[in-house]
């Protein structure tokens, strides 16, 4: 996702290196934090692989460089973005990161593609805890703090699901109005 995220930034307009770091920083948050050590390898290895160039700032001086893509690079970010893996899809950060750059993809139908992949995870009964194979619901964990993670999970999944119905030109089913739906997939929820 790293890696999306360079190319999704810089095909916004080239950047140096320390504001793409922040630039990545601010969208991931806190609980995925981006360090030089891994920020400078990935900008490495797109470089090496043709993807990004480059070229000193004039405004700063030779010893700063900026960075853009190249257009294997714009092309790569599309695919990344047409055919994003299921992990990306499953994971709220990795998703997220995917949606800050969907726009860029140019035909609607493939965005909606991608949403519609996201709102069917969303869709299927999980949760952070189980009764043998069966998903537990806020209602039937006795202790107030996975109560309360299930509920805010709930709340968060079933916000998600109304916009990206609202998005795609869908109805809600009817379990969404009622409040009567399962326990959703939490943001922070492992990739499966």
């Amino acid at each position: 996702m790293l890696e999306l995220a360079i190319l999704g930034f810089l095909a916004e307009g080239p950047l140096p290196g320390h504001e793409l770091r922040r630039r990545i920083s601010q969208l991931t948050g806190y609980t995925r934090p981006v360090s030089d050590g891994s920020l400078y390898p990935a900008i490495n290895r797109l470089t090496r692989a043709g993807l990004i160039e480059r070229r000193s700032d004039p405004a700063a001086g030779a010893a700063r460089y900026v960075l853009s893509p190249t257009a294997a690079g714009r092309a790569d970010m599309l695919q990344r973005l047409r055919k994003p893996a299921d992990h990306e899809i499953t994971d709220f950060t990795r998703f997220y990161v995917v949606l800050a750059f969907l726009s860029h993809l140019p035909d609607v139908a493939e965005r909606h593609a991608v949403l519609r992949r996201r709102l069917a995870f969303l869709e299927e009964p999980a949760s952070f805890f189980y009764d043998n194979e069966r998903p537990l619901r806020a209602e039937e964990v006795a202790d107030p703090y996975r109560r309360g993670m299930l509920l805010t999970a709930r709340a968060t999944s079933r916000a998600e699901r109304t916009w990206l119905r609202e998005t795609l030109g869908e109805e809600p089913p009817a379990s969404d109005t009622t409040g009567t739906d399962s326990d959703p997939h939490a943001p922070a929820a492992p990739a499966s």
